[in-house]
């Protein structure tokens, strides 16, 4: 009996091992690629577009600083991955994203050390400053480099510190200041050294274009950030008002371009990302599980992308 029993409490050394979880998988390729938010980084493409035309518009001799408008994309592309991977880490190490419905974060799937993670997001910081001294070194433009250096305190403050603004709802002016005027009009300005209204138009539109993403996204963590004590201005505003909120954004950006079209006719063709926008919309008033916001926030994101190419298209055509 007292064999029978031994072997009872050691059990199969198979089944012992059922019982255990499963070692975390190995982080591939994709996961670092999934981390960088792929989706939202038309957002970083918009206003460069926007800024472009309206510099080439503004330039006396209609020049296309082409070698300038390249690192002007590079580093609003740089900051918004910087930006995705600092979120990541923050959000990781606070625990905000132990409940994401979206796809999993590195640090919160516990699969990368959070020192990783942090070293990636300082990296792509460092490789937008870079970018961005090469472009004030080209201009002479040297008081920019205050300008960079204020992109970047506030990307890390978003999520990160002891109190971070993206956590009291705060989080949509920091997008509209930054990835719609900011990057709209200094990439205008480092092309013509001139700012004109044109630019500031386009700015604003993209910059709703860019909250209105962002508010997608809040909503479909809302229940998750609400817990977390994540404090987004769709928190605040609940469901409803987020939904108003969006479809009012997307509805000013149409309007800002119908102006411009009075003067520039080729920008009519923007309303073509109502196809885009449109279903956006719809998924936002109607959708029933937060994956399905997924799609609205790439079909938001893309949208602004062919918002931004078309009025390129008009300011140069």
């Amino acid at each position: 009996m007292a064999k029978t029993k031994t072997r009872g409490v050691s059990g199969n050394p198979a089944k012992r091992g059922s019982a255990v979880a499963p070692p975390p998988k190995p982080v591939t390729l994709g996961d670092w690629i999934g981390a960088a938010r792929l989706r939202t980084l038309p957002l970083a493409v918009t206003p460069v577009l926007i800024g472009t035309g309206a510099a080439i518009l503004g330039d006396p001799n209609h020049l296309f600083h082409w070698v300038i408008a390249l690192a002007c994309l590079a580093v609003a592309v740089l900051l918004q991955i910087g930006v995705n991977f600092a979120n990541d880490y923050s959000d990781g190490v606070r625990g905000t994203d132990d409940h994401r419905v979206g796809p999993a974060r590195l640090t919160a799937s516990r699969r990368v050390k959070p020192r990783t993670v942090l070293l990636v997001a300082l990296t792509f910081f460092g490789l937008a400053a870079i970018a961005g001294l090469a472009i004030v070194i080209r201009t002479q433009q040297w008081w920019m480099i205050a300008v960079g250096a204020v992109c970047i305190v506030a990307a890390w403050f978003y999520t990160g510190g002891k109190r971070p603004y993206g956590y009291n709802a705060l989080g949509e002016v920091f997008v509209f200041v930054f990835f719609g005027l900011v990057a709209t009009l200094g990439t205008t300005w480092v092309q013509a050294l001139l700012l004109p209204q044109e630019a500031w138009a386009g700015a604003v539109a993209a910059g709703f274009l860019a909250c209105g993403v962002l508010l997608v996204n809040n909503l479909r963590d809302i229940d998750q950030d609400r817990t977390a004590g994540k404090r987004t201005l769709t928190v605040l505003i609940g469901r409803r008002g987020t939904q108003i909120l969006y479809t009012i954004l997307i509805v000013l950006a149409l309007a800002i371009a119908a102006w411009l079209a009075i003067f520039y006719p080729i920008a009519w063709l923007t309303f073509f990302v109502v196809l885009l926008l449109g279903p956006a919309i719809l998924i936002v008033w109607t959708y029933r599980t937060p994956r399905e916001l997924i799609t609205a926030l790439a079909l938001t994101s893309f949208g602004s992308l062919a918002y931004g190419a078309f009025l390129f298209w008009a300011f140069v055509g």
